[in-house]
């Protein structure tokens, strides 16, 4: 026996080197950490059981017969991430570039058909050169199988990708069918042509960074959620991120006893809209003043700004912030804001998680770029995104709710649980003036004082229309509330829809307007 443990612990010491010493030596070099250090940073400590660390490819092609690493390049398992149950895979670059083959794909694909079986999340820490072209079509197989689960399990359990190194070509279907993605600032990229490849076909030359970056993803494209500086902030905030979100979609979010008083009046909310209705102000600072110790947390910070989406507690109880943000494009709803909404809260939705809307909103925004990008179509994501949406759901108009874009918004017509509006609401068609030049445009045109007399009518018009309180008779808001006084409604109003049930008809799936 005593042999035999000896050779058990020599391949488990073989394992660990993953692609050697001067490989692991040059990762550090790079500034980045190997897979299994991810991991030992990811997880509780002493919590990782590792699944497969002694398989080895079976390709007997291009020289890899004579290259066989133990684990093949990627290290995979299970463990606690603050005591819960989390499956893992982390790509280890120091094996042959991190490049996948059928072994690798079979690793990964283990850990998550064992994800869906127990409902626990799966996080996937991605530093790949891509496909290994030595096993050919296998390879894509590889990537096809890992695809179909993510999409199977999208929904079921949450799928956290966390980007630390290059993510190119097939590869990147893989994050982007997972609900979050993280990237690392200037050690992280993704894209499906390298800089290379685009200068020979377009001619066009571009750096790694600016092709496919971090910021270029949280900025420019939307496809990722989060940048960190390094390598340790990205699995802070992957850890900030998990205590919202519930294992699986059969489990409530997690709740976490709160040291806010759940009456708290917070009066600077009074102030907070300024007099004059076109002048913005920070949506954020409305909804910090509401939810439990001022604590939100934001998701994709830095793309479509004129909507704000992040996670936060009232009393405890977690839930999905979505607001329009008038310090951004006065707030109007356009392709990528309606996106970034949409599904944000289609994956809130999907998890039981409430969902609390605040809105300013003068409407969509106009121009033919919208137009041509279909804004119709991309706009209608929201909308269907929250007419799908079952769980609690709570809207609050701080100010301007005009047009369709007020229906949009989780208007009460689009089955919203509890609506208010605070005394500055203004909901109506459109804006005062607007409306007078199409309405009283022949009474302007042929009066003596035409300025005069649009004023008069704008006046007229604000007094009757920009209001709650029309609205407020119809039931269409619930109740009209001090600003102050926000905080305990919405508590009261989520905790007694708690145990809402609302049934849909029976049907595969919509057709939503992608």
């Amino acid at each position: 026996m005593d042999d035999k443990l000896k050779i058990l612990r020599q391949k488990r010491s073989e394992a660990l080197l993953g692609g050697g010493k001067d490989k692991i030596a040059k990762q550090h070099e790079q500034g980045k950490l190997t897979a299994r250090e991810r991991i030992d940073l990811l997880l509780d400590k002493g919590s990782f059981h590792e699944l497969d660390a002694f398989v080895v490819h079976q390709c007997d092609h291009f020289g890899l017969e004579d290259k066989k690493i133990l684990g093949d390049g990627v290290v995979t398992g299970y463990g606690t991430v603050q005591g819960r149950l989390v499956y893992v895979f982390s790509q280890d670059f120091s094996v042959f570039g991190g490049s996948l083959g059928e072994a690798f794909a079979n690793k990964i694909c283990k850990v998550m058909d064992l994800a869906m079986k127990v409902g626990a999340p799966v996080i996937g820490l991605n530093d790949s050169g891509g496909a290994r072209i030595q096993e050919g079509v296998v390879s894509l197989g590889g990537y096809a199988e890992i695809f179909f689960r993510n999409t199977v399990a999208s929904g079921v359990v949450p799928q956290i990708s966390v980007v630390m190194g290059p993510c190119a070509g097939g590869a990147v279907y893989s994050p982007a069918l997972t609900d979050f993605i993280i990237m690392v600032k200037n050690t992280s990229h993704m894209f499906i042509t390298g800089p290379e490849v685009i200068k020979s076909v377009t001619n066009e030359e571009v750096t790694f960074e600016k092709l496919g970056g971090a910021m270029t993803h949280n900025t420019l494209s939307g496809v990722a959620h989060f940048a960190a500086d390094d390598e340790k902030q990205s699995i802070a905030i992957l850890k900030k991120l998990l205590p919202y979100i519930p294992s699986n979609n059969v489990e409530e979010p997690p709740y976490a006893k709160p040291k806010d008083k759940p009456d708290r009046m917070e009066k600077g909310l009074v102030d907070i809209i300024p007099s004059d209705t076109n002048k913005p102000y920070d949506m954020r600072d409305v909804i910090k003043g509401i939810v439990d110790d001022g604590d939100f947390f934001e998701v994709h910070q830095g793309w479509a700004k004129n909507i704000v989406v992040g996670f936060a507690r009232l009393n405890g109880h977690a839930v999905g912030v979505v607001g329009n943000q008038p310090a951004f494009l006065a707030g109007c709803l356009d392709i990528n804001a309606s996106t970034k909404g949409g599904r944000f809260v289609r994956f809130c939705d999907a998890f039981n998680i409430p969902l609390v809307t605040f809105v300013d909103v003068p409407g969509f925004l106009p121009g033919t770029a919208q137009e041509y990008g279909g804004i119709i179509r991309n706009g209608a994501k929201l909308l269907y995104a929250y007419c799908e949406a079952t769980v609690p759901k709570l809207t609050v108009i701080t100010r301007k709710a005009y047009g369709g874009a007020y229906d949009v918004m989780c208007s009460k017509h689009i089955r919203a649980d509890m609506n208010f509006a605070w005394p500055s609401a203004e909901i109506a068609v459109m804006g005062p003036e607007g409306a007078v030049n199409i309405i009283f445009k022949k009474d302007i045109a042929e009066s003596k004082d035409p300025e005069a007399t649009r004023k008069k009518l704008v006046a007229e018009y604000e007094e009757k229309f920009e209001n709650p309180y029309i609205a407020a008779e119809r039931g269409y808001i619930d109740e009209v509330i001090e600003p102050q006084e926000t905080r305990p409604r919405l508590i009261t109003a989520l905790e007694t829809l708690l145990n809402k049930r609302e049934v849909r008809p029976p049907k595969k799936h919509g057709n939503i307007p992608l």
